[in-house]
């Protein structure tokens, strides 16, 4: 018997996500690979290539590539280059996109209050622990093969 079961759930965490944030793309009219490409160089401006998003959130190449040129026509979004490095782009998020991305994050927080309801922020701490140790050892494994 396998003890706990990260799977079993994963399809209604992810509907709960999908269902908060589906009405900031519905009110900006942009996918869901837009919204999270936005969101997650807004959360982490560490990582700001493509490269870095496909990896980091293992995403499929061709569909960050297209999302980035949609939120580049929108601009959104604009390409930089370091020290005339015309192979790697740096991702900028434009002013015009501050409001989705307020909305986005607004979304986000909601998400995770509805999933934390009835935690205490040492449980809260805790979990945060434990999963950053479960993504490490997933990371790490499949980083290796």
């Amino acid at each position: 018997m396998i003890p706990l079961n990260p799977w079993e759930h994963q399809n209604a965490i992810k509907a709960l996500y999908a269902k908060c944030v589906g009405k900031v793309c519905e009110k900006y009219q942009i996918s869901r690979m837009e919204l999270d490409i936005l969101l997650f160089l807004a959360n982490n401006p560490r990582y700001d290539t493509a490269t870095d998003i496909v990896e980091v959130r293992y995403l499929s190449k061709s569909q960050v590539s297209s999302a980035i040129k949609l939120l580049e026509e929108r601009r959104w979004l604009r390409k930089t280059y370091a020290d005339d490095n015309r192979k790697t782009a740096h991702l900028k998020i434009c002013e015009g996109a501050g409001n989705v991305i307020a909305d986005g994050k607004a979304a986000q927080e909601m998400f995770l209050a509805v999933m934390m309801r009835g935690f205490s922020q040492e449980e809260i701490g805790r979990m945060k622990g434990y999963t950053d140790r479960i993504w490490d050892n997933i990371d790490g494994y499949l980083k290796s093969e």
